[in-house]
């Protein structure tokens, strides 16, 4: 009986599906659509379709993998077992620090957001780090009250921000159809500012940060699998669960940028506002919605890194490369112990770095696609039999389990190769690289040597 209620209540296929669009949907397409129509005018919905196509490929390795390896840990695992411990520990601790370090950029999105739509000081570091406490202190107390309030709050916050989404493509589907607007989506080229065109020449270059933009949009999915010791037969359900939930939500992102960028594309690109897709509405009211909608949005995010990032921890102290005492859990389920300590890293993290949201998302995105090219050769590996711990014994398939794994590699290898890393690494000034960017570079070296050799040493002592 007892083993019974435990199973049902891990998180079943549709909850993980949500789990899924949860953890994918957050503030990106709320706040940053702006910026990607900027760069290609009317090629944006080619590359949006163009992200949601390669983070498919992606997930479909992480999917594979997750038939392979049940184990929590997502990335960790699959590393561990087809490379070793030691492979595994660095991939390990890099993404559980990407994991934690997302979690407080959400974090700092969500309470500058709420700070900025009240007509508060949004850069305010005292206002931002009263309302970072506020938050995680709101964080913790649904994570206590156990999986099954944690597991409702999460299909509700998914529930919320996608018909949030659905109403801004009905609401402007309407308003496109009442006011007869033109459905040619080369207009937004022609869109000039201060007398010059908006939407510069596209460029192969610019095309790619275009495209990495875009898809930064649908990341999120490599976390799904960190608690899947959590889930109702994880083997089965999160191979079907993580693609179904990627083309849901590209079906839904393609709708909002096709509307706004129909309804009003000037508004899109040039608007102040924090959450950017709300200007391409005149309506008080639908705004008030929408605006709504991001915040729950955004919220939602941060419930379900609560929930993925301690886990990763957790999960290495079950392989026994970190202290057993980070696998007890409270009489409700609950890894305190590990939560804790990711909090502390989600609030001390942005703290040293004066909440300096494009340092830390810099240092975020590098580790996510070190992981993105590990976990496809994992996968490869599971599929020639030459992993380094035994694995389950799954149905093989050439193309998921080989030819996506190895089209995964090559695409990130070219995005990774085309990136304009001088402008990321650079300081900026009216769109020219005017010096270097020395505290990016200390945020990347500090989470890719530093916290692995020191997390390593302790971790050994603590083994002796």
């Amino acid at each position: 009986m007892e083993k019974s209620r435990k199973f049902n209540d891990k998180l079943g296929f549709w909850s993980i599906v949500l789990l899924a669009i949860n953890s994918i949907i957050g503030s990106g397409i709320f706040l940053t659509p702006g910026s990607v129509v900027k760069r290609v005018g009317s090629k944006a919905l080619m590359v949006y379709l163009i992200a949601a196509t390669l983070a498919a490929i992606i997930a479909i390795s992480f999917a594979a993998a997750a038939k392979y390896v049940t184990k929590s840990g997502a990335a960790y695992a699959y590393a561990k077992a087809a490379f070793g411990d030691n492979v595994g520990f660095y991939i390990g601790i890099l993404r559980y620090f990407s994991a934690s370090v997302a979690w407080g950029v959400m974090a700092v999105g969500v309470i500058k957001s709420t700070i900025a739509i009240f007509g508060g000081q949004a850069d305010n570091p005292v206002n931002i780090t009263l309302g970072f406490l506020l938050l995680m202190s709101i964080i913790t107390m649904i994570n206590l009250l156990g999986q099954k309030f944690l597991k409702l709050v999460m299909n509700i916050a998914t529930v919320g921000k996608i018909a949030a989404l659905i109403l801004i493509i009905i609401a402007g589907a309407s308003l496109l159809l009442k006011s007869g607007t033109s459905l040619d989506l080369t207009v937004v080229d022609q869109i000039t500012q201060h007398g010059q065109k908006i939407v510069p020449n596209i460029t192969l270059t610019n095309f790619v940060m275009a495209v990495v933009a875009a898809f930064f949009v649908f990341t999120g999915f490599e976390s799904i699998a960190s608690g899947s010791d959590d889930m109702q037969k994880p083997e089965k359900n999160l191979p079907k669960a993580i693609p179904l939930a990627i083309l849901i939500i590209a079906i839904i992102y393609i709708g909002v940028i096709t509307v706004a960028i129909l309804l009003n594309p000037r508004a899109l690109m040039t608007t102040k506002q924090v959450v950017a897709i709300s200007a391409v509405f005149n309506n008080k009211i639908l705004r008030a919605i929408i605006l709504v909608g991001a915040l729950v949005s955004m919220l939602g995010v941060n419930i379900a890194s609560s929930f993925n990032a301690p886990r990763i921890l957790e999960a290495m102290a079950r392989q026994q490369q970190l202290s057993q005492s980070l696998t007890k859990r409270t009489e409700h389920n609950f890894p305190a112990r590990t939560f804790l300590i990711s909090v502390a890293l989600a609030i001390l993290v942005p703290l040293a770095f004066q909440y300096n949201l494009t340092n830390l998302i810099t240092l975020s995105a590098i580790v996510r696609f070190l992981g993105y090219l590990v976990v496809p050769l994992a996968v490869i590996a599971f599929y020639f039999d030459k992993s380094k711990e035994a694995v389950l014994p799954a149905n093989k398939n050439v193309w998921t389990d080989l030819i996506a794994p190895i089209f995964s590699i090559i695409l990130v290898g070219f995005l990774l190769i085309k990136y304009d890393w001088q402008l990321q690494f650079g300081i900026v000034d009216n769109g020219k690289v005017i010096g270097v960017n020395w505290s990016a570079i200390a945020v990347m070296l500090f989470g890719l040597v530093i916290l692995p050799l020191a997390m390593f040493l302790i971790s050994r002592k603590d083994r002796k």
